[in-house]
């Protein structure tokens, strides 16, 4: 790998991580886009997937705890349509052409930014989160195996049911780790998934470490809302660009 493209995966890597040290989340959202700039879609998705699972796995195992919460019982379901979202989407990543699923992620980060300002301010309840769930981990699985980012629809959904800090924060890590989990094996069975992805992986995760605890620093001097419009705004340039082509 040349030096400029070492650099900007590095770059991408610790602005993710950052924001994921600050609020739980982000990661693939801020660094997928970059990397899909530079290398390609299915380069950065692969290089993305051991990242999310360490990362993710020392989430749930630090926030535990919270497993056990009534407000969780979803869960299960929701994961199961994630788990078969994972294979219709890696079927789209290995199907449709490039820029289709360059345009589409394009696209859905800016419908996930239009999402975040409009929000309304409901709280989805149980009962209709145990209905929902498991059409909400489907198209949560298929964004990731096609694009490599779930959020769109799995942390929007996760989101409306309006739970503590700590239940979020392990509710989210739990549905990213599990489709990173599924999505190893899946890359592997489509023959999309290269070692040397692998390792770069692997690789990936010294800007990362080495990141997150800056964003769990900064996340004590801004304000939540100011540190969130920062990140908005980067997102939809990212988005713009990929939508354009530019």
């Amino acid at each position: 790998m040349e030096l400029q493209s070492i650099i900007i995966m590095t770059l991408a890597l610790a602005a993710g991580a950052i924001v994921k040290g600050a609020t739980g989340m982000g990661l693939p959202l801020v660094a997928l886009p970059v990397l899909t700039a530079a290398f390609g879609l299915q380069h950065a998705v692969g290089l993305m997937v051991i990242p999310l699972i360490v990362t993710n796995a020392w989430q749930v195992w630090r926030f535990r705890r919270e497993a056990g919460s009534d407000r969780l019982a979803f869960m299960p379901w929701f994961l199961a349509g994630g788990v078969v979202g994972i294979g219709v989407g890696t079927w789209a990543l290995t199907t449709l052409p490039e820029r289709v699923l360059v345009l589409a992620l394009g696209a859905m980060l800016l419908g996930y930014i239009g999402l975040r300002l409009v929000t309304p301010q409901w709280s989805l309840g149980l009962k209709l989160a145990r209905r929902l769930g498991p059409l909400a981990g489907l198209g949560g699985g298929t964004l990731q195996g096609a694009t490599g980012i779930s959020a769109p629809i799995g942390v929007t959904f996760i989101h409306a049911m309006k739970l503590d800090r700590d239940a979020h924060v392990f509710t989210v890590s739990a549905m990213f780790l599990t489709f990173a989990v599924v999505q190893l094996p899946a890359l592997w069975a489509a023959g999309v998934m290269r070692p040397e992805w692998m390792l770069q992986g692997v690789l990936a995760l010294v800007p990362i470490l080495a990141f997150m605890p800056l964003g769990h620093w900064i996340s004590g001097k801004l304000s939540r809302t100011a540190f969130d419009r920062m990140i908005l705004v980067f997102l939809g340039l990212i988005g713009l660009k990929m939508v354009l082509g530019v």
